[in-house]
């Protein structure tokens, strides 16, 4: 069969416009279609990595921020509680120093008080005693006791050693001022006379004795001359009890005020 070249001619021209006609109309579009989603899809997919890029970056960056929140709350809650801690033991040093200072002085308080009392109640013993005493001895006063007085008084003055005898003697004569005795009950003449004599005998006395009565010596009688006292009176062992008594409670003052009671006993008291 002989080939038709017009026919193939044709044939050929028209596949050749088709396959034109394709690529201008259908390919075209196609693969420019194609190039652009690819674009489109590759900026896309660029932007989505670059934002998860971002976020990532933003999610370090609040982790970070985060965890230094974290930290530094921790460190500024602890900061705080130790604050707290130390200003509640300074609260309670102050607390229990006050208590203890209240406690202290209301311990010395009673403590003095106490003492005040008991020093008080036994001066008022010592006094009421010796009252006693006094009165007893001064309603027992009697001649005969009167007489005993004054023998034992001028006793003492002769036994009156020489110092003592040159003092009185020298203040007589420099002064010149009469002698003073002085007694608890009034003298009677020849009780001045006595005595009166033994101080002319004792210091070479030239005029009278002053004689002055004085209740307080409690049946003695004593000499005042130069500075110098010498007698003898109930009074006297009396203000010795009296001294002997106040030293022998002395020491228990003393120890009262020394040793501190204990807390436990102010507390109870």
């Amino acid at each position: 069969m002989p080939i038709d070249w017009f026919t193939v001619g044709a044939q050929t021209l028209n596949f050749v416009v088709l396959v034109w006609l394709l690529k201008r109309f259908l390919y075209g579009p196609i693969l420019q279609a194609i190039d652009a989603r690819e674009k489109r899809v590759a900026a896309e997919l660029a932007d989505a990595a670059a934002q998860q890029t971002q976020a990532q970056q933003e999610r370090n960056t609040f982790a970070r921020k985060n965890a230094e929140f974290d930290q530094q709350r921790a460190t500024r809650l602890e900061q705080v509680k130790a604050e707290a801690a130390q200003q509640r033991q300074q609260l309670l040093d102050q607390a229990r120093a006050a208590a203890s200072a209240w406690a202290e002085k209301r311990e010395a308080s009673l403590r003095v008080e106490a003492q005040q009392l008991d020093q008080i109640i036994r001066g008022r013993a010592q006094q009421e005693v010796f009252a006693i005493a006094r009165k007893t001895l001064h309603d027992l006063a009697s001649t005969t006791l009167e007489e005993h007085v004054c023998d034992v008084f001028v006793r003492r003055l002769r036994a009156t050693d020489g110092p003592l005898r040159a003092s009185l003697a020298k203040a007589l004569d420099t002064r010149g001022d009469p002698l003073l005795v002085r007694s608890a009950f009034e003298l009677t003449a020849p009780m001045r006379q006595t005595i009166e004599q033994v101080l002319r005998d004792l210091v070479s006395m030239q005029g009278p004795a002053q004689f002055v009565v004085n209740p307080e010596l409690v049946c003695g009688i004593e000499l005042v001359g130069g500075g110098h006292k010498l007698g003898w009176s109930i009074l006297d062992y009396l203000q010795v009890m009296e001294r002997r008594v106040g030293d022998l409670l002395a020491p228990q003052d003393e120890a009262a005020q020394t040793v501190p009671s204990a807390p436990s006993t102010a507390a109870g008291a």
